[in-house]
């Protein structure tokens, strides 16, 4: 993980804390709304995702428990929050999710996150 963290910084002008902070809040994004099975799957087919989604974006699970959209919305303020901005975000999501797809497969990743608002775009 600690791998794809820094190539991320490297691409999107993120510090590694950022870079790390950035993942961790997607990945509670999509342990809080995917599809809990296929998330609990993916997880494990991506050593330390499970700890940076607790770890950044552990407060997630609360907040996004109301609303379908809520969840990406909330995950975007925690980002800003963060000191990522949209465009280093996109660029952080983009090649988290190839590198998701490379280690864990494109049809996992796909159905951990497909019913998850705004994500299903990037996949």
């Amino acid at each position: 993980m600690q791998k794809i963290i820094a190539e991320i910084a490297t691409a999107s002008g993120l510090d590694l804390d950022k870079s790390e902070k950035a993942i961790g809040i997607m990945l509670g994004l999509i342990k809080a709304q995917g599809h809990g099975v296929k998330v609990d799957e993916l997880f494990l087919k991506l050593p330390g995702a499970d700890a940076l989604a607790l770890k950044h974006g552990g407060g997630l699970m609360g907040q996004m428990a109301g609303g379908m959209m809520g969840g990406p919305l909330v995950a975007i303020t925690k980002l800003q929050a963060a000191g990522v901005n949209t465009e280093q975000a996109k660029i952080a999501g983009a090649m988290f999710l190839d590198y998701a797809k490379k280690t864990a497969g494109e049809n996992l990743v796909r159905q951990a996150a497909a019913n998850i608002p705004g994500v299903s775009g990037y996949l």
